[in-house]
């Protein structure tokens, strides 16, 4: 049986920095790029430090191997399952709008901006190659660059305005969200029996929703450098392949446009689905990315337990 307390006070680490973030007021416009540039900076350090963690696993090769099978079955699990979720969802719950979709830039050119997290890891996984003395502490650095990085989430999360009542009162967003968790994780359960992992550990791969700096970083600590890197790959796919498919869903399957999205909906992918569905989309949006961003921490923490 698990140790309660230990449950209690990994819940502690993840959510006290972002109620202490979410409860400062930094409401000027200057404050808030501040804190935007700081943790877009924060991502980049905190993956460039798993790969250095990925470079000190034993046995390298099969574990790369171990990840690619890990995320590749991982994600056609969850998203399978997001998808039969979610048009199951179109069939009763109607949503169309007329919207002539902007022209977008290049797919490439959206995709190629999520490859260059990719680099980044790589960077620091040929940095963790030359065993040079001073990153054995790159472990302990990280878990600190998390917590500011919860932190910042926190107060990023506030800048944002919602409140509960906004939550609640936009039906589409709330519904999609609540469609896109419960059916992750029957994914995620999906996962861990076909790749052999405890339940446990499929249900906290499932749990990211394509937030994929916090993933990687918390089932790192929790799970060791091959599940926090497929964590991290898992949701980093996620988002390239809604990139790839909201143009083509969003006129038919707004539900699965948005859902496809996961906690990007709130940012990184929101002006795709802002030129694609209009701006009738976008408070939906909000709150779908909103709500998944509040529940993949806690979520992740809880199944790490």
């Amino acid at each position: 049986m698990d140790d309660p307390r230990a449950m209690y006070s990994g819940l502690l680490i993840i959510l006290l920095p972002l109620i202490i973030g979410y409860l400062l007021p930094f409401r000027s416009a200057a404050q808030q790029r501040k804190i935007n540039r700081l943790l877009s900076a924060m991502v980049y350090i905190i993956l460039f430090f798993m790969g250095m963690n990925l470079a000190f696993l034993d046995d390298l090769s099969h574990n790369l191997l171990a990840i690619l099978h890990y995320a590749v079955v991982s994600i056609i699990a969850i998203l399978t399952c997001n998808v039969l979720a979610l048009r199951l969802l179109e069939k009763y719950q109607s949503w169309t709008h007329q919207h002539n979709q902007e022209k977008l830039p290049s797919r490439l050119h959206m995709a190629l901006e999520s490859l260059t997290l990719l680099a980044v890891v790589l960077a620091g996984f040929l940095l963790g190659l030359t065993a040079w003395p001073p990153l054995q502490f790159a472990s302990q650095a990280s878990e600190y660059a998390l917590i500011l990085l919860l932190f910042l989430v926190g107060t990023q999360l506030r800048s944002s305005g919602m409140t509960v009542r906004q939550i609640m009162l936009n039906r589409h967003g709330m519904t999609v969200a609540m469609v896109v968790c419960v059916s992750a994780l029957i994914g995620g359960a999906v996962a861990a029996w076909l790749l052999g992992l405890p339940l446990k550990t499929g249900l906290a791969l499932a749990s990211g929703y394509g937030w994929y700096s916090l993933s990687g970083i918390l089932m790192t600590e929790a799970f060791g450098p091959v599940i926090g890197s497929a964590a991290f790959f898992n949701d980093l796919l996620r988002e390239l392949i809604a990139i790839m498919l909201i143009p083509g869903l969003m006129q038919q399957h707004r539900a699965s446009a948005l859902g496809l999205c996961g906690a990007t909906s709130m940012d990184f992918t929101l002006p795709v689905l802002q030129r694609t569905g209009g701006i009738e989309i976008v408070p939906a949006a909000i709150v779908h990315g909103f709500v998944l961003s509040l529940l993949a921490p806690v979520l992740i923490a809880l199944f790490s337990s």
